[in-house]
């Protein structure tokens, strides 16, 4: 394979290494190659002490056992040549990007390494780049530095180096935006736009079109203040929603000259949606114009903290720091949109780098400074928020609609009048999380660096208050504000909190009431309190010291809140008092200032002074609260108080619903099949709050054309013993095995399933089935996804974070295997929300609706087929979880394995 590439340019004279579950292959430089088991590869990797060069170092590393692995890693050579591009993070996967050969073993695999490495060389010899000469020439201990410098010969480095930031092209200004018209869309305009967006070619789909009319009633004029347009749609997956909902959308948008928000869940699907509109919008540059992803600024690389690492990495190296700074580089400089969450940034770069450097430089801690950042006019953020003022469509997520309804636009003042939520079954746990609050030590610590910055002399790229907004304190009594509120921040928990709550040695009052609140949680365990998890309790009855304690922390939190609405008030005035004068930039700064410290503040103080007011009072019925001691691996990580609104689908319902005037809500698990038809359209208008807006929405259900009792087969396990993981294991084993892979393993319990993969990943290699695993791999999951997706015979063992991002079409998702039925889990926040909403009919519900999503993961197109089997006796209520005609078969394992490989079987030779 290798012979006729590599004489081409230089490679690194080093062994060749890949590793698979059980066996390792070793090439030497001379070309003799081992078989290798771990234990002896680990051992000559420490012996001969050579860099060798693999695919994914730390995934390599953490296979052998070791903590680190210095390489020549060839996933960072990618990164470099080819910033911005997708590519799995396998050693097949990179191959497969490359146009190499697919090897068949792991001799085969390691030999590969040089052709691509030679491949991805010779690119940087044609491309002939001046400024990856520059970068590469700062990448000070990079193994792969001069090999680049080579390749790219006598090119003439370019002047920028690490600053790629002044290359990137500045955001060009509009006018003010016009508010949009309200012309309606007709059920047969939305039929025509959905013709022309697919294409006459295309196949004809009667349950798209009708799914397309019905969601077009969302799209007349509102006539009532507070009551919007509301479509109730579900529609069975293969109708085709996303086109189906942006028909109308698109015509709407372009009548009225304004925006449609959609709004989802997950990556994946936001991801889903943006390929689907390059069908709305064929021309790149039209689709630019009038398409924009949006995400919370948290998850957008920002460039001062960009500029601060390259600063380091330049003038006092750190390990790593270089190479960080030098890939984080080229991705800059190559990003469509800076988007560290998702679309083009490499899902993987954050496990070869290190999150603070790749992650971590977001704005994740509130501290932008707006116009006053030198990056301000090429900001991504800034970018994206101008980019949906003069959208038509807008892609964002759950959490970002729900803040920008709470806190009237968020960032830019926007409230989105016309709304599509997909996914729309994940609206209430969305709202949960939106208008919840903490006061605990962690939140509490990030408030007060949001304030101070790094104290201490720590080295930190934190910035405080002082310094972001000093230019702006124009008289002495906003001086004075800011040097009191700087002041009571102290009264904040601060760096090393929680080894004080463990000493009883607290620092100030609001400490002092976190002690106390992991005082009462350890208490009021029954025999647990050394458990390696999560502990919570009620707030009532307080241990005797908690009433005083709580009243001395609300103190110390009105004292800090003081000064914060005063100075907030003699910022906001300024804008009226010296309006002839402000310059643009000064007004953004001002008005940036004001929603941060609204935003970051006062909202989170207000929340937790209201907690600590009813621990002396009474009982507020529309919130849960409780005390939480949150562990990982038997360590507390955070302690403090929770409260949550019994029925968070009320404040959606108020901040978000009824200042819209359309909202449609979709999904194709949006009701249940309890066996009521009604009862699950009303349950499902209840968790979505329409009963707090007092009017009547369109209800729409659009069945799958999908035939599912032919493409599926549903088998329920009687014989294995649930509390036995050696049991389960050899289950999830035979069933992998009767598949050939392509299987998920859903769990319940991170436990279980790092139990389940150290019993089975070992055997699954041995048949050449690659076994990936959610909280085991040194992955993120959304490359663990990527991977499976990739990988037609691959296994993946996740949670429910696999199972809600999961779109895996085509033969490398054909088995799924639940371990046993989803219930939720008994805190004290579902158990009230269970005597609220129905009791036990609650549980079954929420039971029904997950199982039919996990079952929703297995068929994504006519073509699909697959088995779904679940390691748990089925009661019969929950059988409405799956499709009309689908039998579901109680049978033994042995049984199910035999059926499960002749299904699959039968089905392969038909396709």
């Amino acid at each position: 394979m290798s012979g006729g590439l590599t004489s081409m340019l230089p490679l690194p004279d080093v062994p060749l290494l890949t590793v698979g579950l059980k066996r390792a292959a070793w090439v030497d430089p001379d070309g003799s190659f081992d078989d290798l088991a771990m234990n002896d590869a680990r051992a000559r990797l420490l012996q001969e002490r050579v860099p060798p060069m693999v695919v994914h170092a730390k995934s390599v590393a953490r296979r052998l056992g070791l903590e680190s692995l210095p390489a020549f890693d060839l996933l960072e050579l990618f990164a470099f040549v080819r910033p911005a591009e997708f590519c799995l993070p396998t050693v097949r996967g990179l191959l497969d990007v490359l146009d190499l050969p697919t090897p068949s073993n792991l001799i085969d695999e390691a030999l590969a390494l040089k052709d691509a490495a030679t491949v991805l060389l010779a690119e940087l010899r044609a491309g002939r780049d001046r400024e990856a000469a520059a970068i590469a020439g700062r990448m000070n201990g990079w193994p792969w530095a001069s090999y680049v410098q080579v390749a790219l010969g006598d090119v003439e480095p370019g002047t920028r180096g690490f600053a790629v930031w002044r290359a990137l092209p500045e955001i060009p200004e509009g006018g003010p935006e016009e508010p949009p018209s309200h012309h309606p869309v007709q059920p047969e305009e939305a039929r025509r736009q959905l013709a022309a967006i697919v294409g006459e070619r295309a196949e004809a789909r009667p349950s798209q079109a009708d799914y397309a009319s019905a969601v077009a009633l969302a799209f007349q004029p509102r006539d009532v203040p507070g009551e919007p347009r509301v479509v109730l749609a579900e529609a069975g997956t293969g109708v085709g929603k996303t086109l189906g909902y942006l028909a109308p959308a698109t015509v709407w948008a372009q009548k009225n000259g304004g925006a449609v928000w959609i709004s989802t869940y997950t990556r994946n699907l936001q991801a889903q949606i943006d390929s689907e509109l390059d069908r709305v919008y064929p021309d790149p540059a039209q689709k630019a114009a009038r398409a924009v992803v949006r995400k919370g600024r948290e998850n957008y690389l920002c460039l001062l903290n960009y500029e601060e690492l390259a600063g380091v990495a330049g003038n006092a190296p750190q390990p790593g720091g270089a190479v960080a700074a030098g890939l984080m580089a080229r991705w800059v400089a190559a990003t469509r949109d800076g988007d560290l969450t998702g679309g083009d940034f490499p899902g993987w770069l954050p496990d070869l780098l290190g999150r603070a450097r790749t992650l971590g430089l977001a704005d994740r801690r509130g501290e932008c400074i707006y116009s006053a950042c030198h990056h301000f006019d090429r900001c991504f953020v800034e970018r994206s928020i101008r980019k949906a003022k003069r959208a038509e469509i807008v892609v964002a997520n759950h959490a970002l609609v729900m803040i920008q309804g709470a806190l009237n636009g968020g960032d830019d003042g926007a409230v989105p009048a016309r709304l599509v939520f997909d996914e729309g079954h994940h609206v209430f746990d969305a709202a949960d999380s939106a208008f919840s609050a903490q006061l605990s030590g962690g939140e509490g610590q990030e408030v007060r660096r949001w304030l101070l910055g790094a104290e201490g002399g720590m080295r930190s790229r934190a910035r405080g208050l002082r310094r972001r907004i000093e230019e702006l304190i124009t008289d002495e009594r906003m001086a004075a504000d800011l040097d009191a509120l700087l002041k009571f921040a102290k009264d904040l928990p601060g760096e090393g909190w929680p080894e004080r709550l463990a000493e009883g040695r607290s620092a100030g009052p609001v400490e002092a009431f976190l002690a106390l609140v992991r005082q009462q949680v350890l208490a009021r365990q029954t025999g647990q309190g050394d458990a390696l998890y999560s502990l919570e309790a009620d707030v009532r009855p307080t241990i005797p010291e908690m009433q005083q304690a709580a009243l001395d922390a609300k103190a110390a939190l009105e004292a800090l809140k003081t000064p914060a609405d005063r100075l907030i008030k003699r910022l906001a005035d300024r804008l009226g008092e010296e309006a002839e004068d402000l310059d643009r930039d000064v007004r953004r700064r001002i008005e940036g200032a004001v929603r941060s410290l609204e935003r970051r503040l006062v909202i989170p103080l207000t929340g937790w002074i209201s907690m600590l007011s009813a621990l002396n009072g009474e009982e507020d019925k529309d919130f849960v609260d409780w005390f939480g001691l949150d562990r990982e691996g038997g360590q507390d990580v955070d302690v403090g108080m929770h409260r949550h609104w019994l029925d968070p689908s009320k404040p959606f319902a108020k901040a978000v619903a009824s200042s819209a005037h359309g909202l449609v809500v979709t999904s194709a698990t949006l009701t249940d099949r309890s066996g009521d038809g009604e009862a699950d359209w009303k349950a499902a208008e209840r968790r979505l709050g329409l009963p707090y807006l007092s009017l009547e929405a369109v209800r729409a259900q659009v069945a799958s054309p999908y035939d599912y009792a032919a493409q599926t087969r549903v088998f329920v396990v009687d014989d294995v013993r649930r509390e036995d993981i050696a049991q389960v294991s050899a289950a999830y084993r035979a069933l992998f095995l009767a598949s050939g892979g392509g299987a998920l393993g859903l769990f319940t319990a991170i436990s279980r399933l790092k139990g389940v993969h150290g019993r089975i990943s070992a055997d699954l290699e041995d048949r050449g089935l690659p076994l990936y695993a959610q909280h085991v791999d040194a992955m993120e999951t959304s490359s663990l996804i990527d991977v499976f997706r990739g990988e037609e015979d691959a296994c993946l063992l996740g949670t429910d974070a696999v199972r809600d991002g999961v779109d895996v079409p085509g033969r490398s998702l054909r088995l799924i295997v639940f371990d046993r039925l989803p219930w939720p889990r008994p805190t004290i926040l579902h158990k009230a929300r269970r005597n609220a909403f129905g009791g036990w009919g609650w549980d079954q519900r929420l039971v029904r609706l997950k199982l039919k999503q996990a079952f929703g993961r297995l068929v994504r197109r006519a073509t699909d087929h697959g088995v779904f089997v679940l390691l748990e006796p089925l009661p019969s209520q929950f059988k409405g979880a799956f499709p009309p005609g689908v039998v579901i078969e109680r049978v033994g394992l042995a049984e199910a394995v035999r059926r499960t490989r002749e299904f699959l079987a039968e089905r392969s030779l038909d396709g």
